[in-house]
C-alpha cells in the first residue's frame, strides 16, 4: 500500500485515490461531466465527501487529474534530438487531451481557474509544474547535446509546445490530426532554438531571463 501526503501534510491511503480516480471516470463515462456530483463519486467510491475534498478542491480538479493525468505524467522519451524529444511529449500529451472528456472538462477547468485564485495557484504548482519540469529535462539535454546554446525558461517551452496544443482543442476547437501535432513540435524546435540563441549568442548579450 502507497501512503502519500494530502494538503495539510495528513497521510493518505493511495488505495481511496484510486477509487475516487476511478468513480469519475466511470461516471463521467456514464453521466457526463455537466450533470457529475461529488455525491455520486463519494457513492460510487464508498468515501465521505471529505476525503474528496481534502484531495481536490473543486469537481473540475478532481475530474481533470482521474480523466488526463491519473496523477502521473507521461513518461519521458529521449530520442536523441530536441525535435524527437518534443514531439514524443506532444504526442503523448495529445492522446490525453483530445479525448472526449478531456475537451469537455478543460473548459470548465480553465473557467474555474479564472474566478478562483486559490485553484491558480494548485493548478499552477501541481500540474504546470509538474509539466514544465519535463520541459526543462528536454531543454537540458538539448544543451548537452550542444543542440542549444544555452537553457531556455521551460515555463516558454511549455506555453510554446502545450499552450498551442491546449489552444488548438480547447479553445479554436480543431480536428487535430498527427500532422498537426508534428508541425507543433517543429515549430516549438526552431522558436526555443531560436530563443536559446537570442539570450546567449544575441546582441547585447541577453541573459537568460527568470
Amino acid at each position: 500500500m502507497t501512503v502519500k501526503r494530502q494538503r495539510g501534510g495528513r497521510p493518505r491511503d493511495s488505495r481511496v485515490d484510486d477509487k475516487i480516480l476511478q468513480s469519475t471516470r466511470e461516471l463521467i463515462d456514464e453521466v457526463g461531466y455537466p450533470a457529475l456530483t461529488i455525491d455520486q463519486i463519494a457513492a460510487r467510491a464508498g468515501v465521505g465527501k471529505a476525503a474528496i475534498y481534502r484531495r481536490y478542491a473543486s469537481k473540475a480538479e478532481m475530474a481533470f487529474a482521474a480523466t488526463m493525468y491519473e496523477e502521473q505524467l507521461p513518461p519521458l522519451a529521449e530520442t536523441g534530438s530536441l525535435h524527437g524529444d518534443l514531439l514524443a511529449l506532444v504526442r503523448a500529451f495529445h492522446v490525453r487531451m483530445a479525448t472526449p472528456a478531456a475537451r469537455q472538462l478543460a473548459p470548465a477547468l480553465i473557467s474555474e481557474i479564472a474566478v478562483n485564485p486559490g485553484l491558480d495557484k494548485r493548478f499552477q504548482d501541481t500540474f504546470l509544474a509538474a509539466e514544465q519540469s519535463l520541459f526543462a529535462e528536454i531543454i537540458d539535454r538539448a544543451v548537452a547535446r550542444g543542440e542549444l546554446a544555452g537553457a531556455v525558461d521551460p515555463a516558454m517551452a511549455h506555453l510554446l509546445v502545450l499552450g498551442s496544443l491546449a489552444s488548438a482543442l480547447f479553445i479554436v476547437n480543431l480536428p487535430v490530426d498527427d500532422a498537426m501535432v508534428t508541425d507543433l513540435a517543429t515549430a516549438a524546435t526552431a522558436g526555443i532554438t531560436a530563443l536559446a540563441d537570442r539570450y546567449h549568442n544575441g546582441p547585447g548579450g541577453l541573459a537568460e531571463p527568470r
